[in-house]
């Protein structure tokens, strides 16, 4: 006689999250960094693998799925967030993962990105952001600054880069974070953070193009400059950075400032974060000037913003719920046709 006593299973790690697929990006993609940090987190998430969906669309960001040992979409371009979309709304039960590119989701995607973030599907987006197409070799994107000279802007682009974390606010996300590909023990807590919310969660990862765009983040992510350059956002704390802690952001009414704690500053006089307060999210997503110029502000990292609101999955269900209740099944034909019949005779 059989034996049907369930066994239990052996706990995952990250090598049961890697295919026998070989990773094709540039030897020194940051995109290696990041592959290696979803990976690592993805055990602890106590979610089968079949339950959790990578869905890409066009970019080197978007090879992802095919690493990942998990179900997976490589779609078309900039529709990566459309196709999640209507995943989720079909099976929600799924944890749902988005990985896209500053091209990708924010040129031909943008507006597909904007919408899901408003209409608030409980899905995980990862926008890579590297500065540049890469895919296609050097082209600059939405997310180039002013003047770089590409491939396809000889004499500098004119064109004003987009502010992703910025975006993401108008468009009314309910989470809101930054992380960075170098930096490997603050991007799993950011992924681990974006994953317990619920709701459409948007994460901004600045990730290093060496072939490129190489180094366009180093000022955030090298040892002598980091420290001075990267404020790292912790709830309930205040604002410091530095090498010695020696820094801090006040607000002088709406506007930051930064000052030295000593015998003029202590750390009572600094901002304390608090990652509800939409108000002041709004100032830290705009904590974005050239960080080479004189009387400059660091560059936030973590999360700037968490709120609560109804998930479009849960208000879609409940709504149909409601109408089977109130009308039963219902006639499809008659739906159809709507309320407005005119007759012709």
């Amino acid at each position: 006689m059989a034996n049907d006593t369930l066994q239990p299973q052996a706990p995952l790690s990250a090598k049961d999250f890697a295919t026998d697929q070989e990773v094709r990006w540039c030897p020194g993609c940051g995109d290696y960094s990041i592959l290696a940090q979803v990976q690592k987190i993805m055990p602890g998430l106590g979610i089968p693998k079949e339950n959790i969906v990578i869905i890409s669309g066009i970019g080197c960001s978007s090879r992802f799925p095919y690493y990942m040992n998990t179900y997976g979409m490589h779609s078309i371009h900039g529709r990566a967030t459309a196709v999640a979309s209507g995943l989720k709304a079909a099976r929600p039960d799924l944890s749902v993962w988005i990985v896209t590119g500053d091209g990708d989701g924010l040129s031909i995607g943008g507006n597909h990105t904007i919408h899901l973030l408003r209409r608030n599907f409980d899905v995980n987006i990862l926008l890579f952001n590297n500065q540049i197409y890469g895919l296609t070799k050097g082209q600059y994107s939405p997310t180039s600054e002013e003047y770089k000279i590409t491939k396809s802007t000889p004499f500098g682009s004119i064109d004003h880069p987009f502010n992703p974390l910025a975006l993401a606010m108008g468009a009314d996300a309910t989470f809101i974070a930054r992380s960075m590909d170098r930096d490997p023990k603050h991007l799993q807590e950011a992924l681990l953070r974006s994953q317990k919310h619920k709701g459409a969660s948007f994460l901004e990862i600045y990730q290093n193009c060496n072939i490129f765009n190489d180094g366009a983040f180093e000022i955030f992510t090298e040892k002598g400059s980091k420290p001075d350059e990267a404020l790292f956002l912790t709830q309930g704390e205040p604002l410091v950075f530095g090498a010695a802690k020696n820094k801090g952001i006040k607000l002088d009414g709406f506007k930051p400032v930064v000052v030295n704690l000593d015998e003029n500053y202590s750390k009572d006089d600094l901002w304390i974060h608090d990652e509800n307060d939409f108000y002041k999210a709004q100032i830290l997503v705009r904590m974005f000037d050239n960080p080479r110029n004189d009387g400059h502000l660091p560059r936030p990292f973590g999360v700037f913003y968490e709120t609560e609101r109804a998930c479009y999955e849960d208000v879609m269900k409940l709504q149909i719920e409601e109408v089977i209740a109130s009308k039963g099944a219902g006639n499809l034909d008659k739906l159809l046709k709507g309320n407005e019949v005119w007759e012709i005779i």
